[in-house]
């Protein structure tokens, strides 16, 4: 089975840190982080991901305008997008199912959590 190929935006260098290494460490995944939301579609255009999960609050730019971008970018429209926030509890996400129309995780998240979202939102 190919590689699903993931791309995390998060300002937080410690978490996109342990997610990439916890995530390509199931053999399943080739991980990639940006920790500024201002080249998040530039990395995201070189490295071609299969979903992105994107941090809402964000120094500079903030992950909703970053979603936008990637949405407006012929290359990228169609990649998944997924939320990661600290905002939203994960007893409040349970009622709760998108964010500006964007599905979304609370964080603390689990590296299970991710990979089913990996799995429900990648086509192919």
């Amino acid at each position: 089975m190919k590689q699903k190929r993931i791309l995390i935006v998060d300002d937080e260098p410690g978490f996109t840190r342990l997610m990439r290494l916890t995530l390509e460490g199931t053999g399943k995944f080739i991980v990639e982080e940006v920790n500024d939301g201002r080249r998040a579609v530039e990395v995201a255009r070189y490295f071609k991901p299969d979903i992105i999960f994107l941090d809402v609050v964000m120094p500079e730019v903030d992950g909703g305008e970053v979603a936008t971008r990637i949405r407006a970018d012929q290359e990228l429209a169609k990649v998944p997008v997924i939320f990661l926030t600290a905002i939203v509890s994960p007893k409040e996400a349970r009622h709760e199912k998108a964010i500006g129309g964007f599905p979304f995780l609370a964080k603390p998240v689990s590296v299970e959590t991710i990979v089913h979202a990996v799995e429900t939102h990648c086509v192919a």
